[in-house]
């Protein structure tokens, strides 16, 4: 059985809408990347909603008490979802970006290491927490942020992600034990 939660009840009318308002910028932010656009979901109301019912499906009885949104854009909708289940918000950002002190991960790129970082106190030991971002490619930052958010004692209810491309195989960076949740896969 592949790692994660089933796909949400959403109609797939309403699943084509989401997938055909995500906008495909060649070589952004180098060459060779396809990158993938989320502001055009962004800016429209009905799809903005869409996307978080779609997101939240899976864990609205989860009694989560964190939401971790990822920089950037997990940010956006992790703040909304963190409101919608009434949990806090923690921001996991690249190194040197946070204000107090921090624990940090450091993990593997395809060429090089990045490291990310997490206030000290934003993960109290038994917070449930879902981690939170727009896409899911290599995997590489959800699986840093996993390790984060353990080592301060959380427990992973989740991952979720408005869209997994699926060529890159991220989700199998992230351990066998943490549910994963996509909405598109492109």
């Amino acid at each position: 059985m592949e790692q994660g939660y089933p796909r949400t009840n959403m109609n797939e009318t309403a699943l084509e809408a989401l997938k055909q308002a995500i906008r495909t910028v060649p070589d952004f932010p180098e060459p060779g990347i396809q990158f993938k656009d989320i502001t055009p979901v962004l800016g429209h109301p009905e799809l903005l909603r869409l996307a978080i019912d779609a997101l939240l499906a899976p864990f609205q009885e989860e009694a989560i008490t964190k939401v971790v949104g990822i920089e950037s854009r997990g940010f956006i909708l992790g703040g909304m979802l963190a409101h919608h289940l009434e949990a806090g918000f923690v921001p996991v950002r690249k190194k040197g970006k946070l204000p107090y002190q921090t624990l940090a991960e450091t993990y593997q790129l395809e060429y090089g290491t990045d490291t990310i970082e997490m206030h000290v106190d934003a993960i109290k030991p038994g917070d449930r927490v879902l981690i939170h971002d727009d896409v899911i490619a290599t995997g590489g930052t959800a699986e840093a942020t996993v390790r984060l958010v353990e080592r301060a004692g959380g427990q992973v209810v989740g991952c979720a992600f408005l869209i997994e491309l699926t060529a890159l195989q991220g989700r199998k960076r992230l351990p066998a034990h943490v549910p994963i949740h996509t909405v598109l896969q492109l």
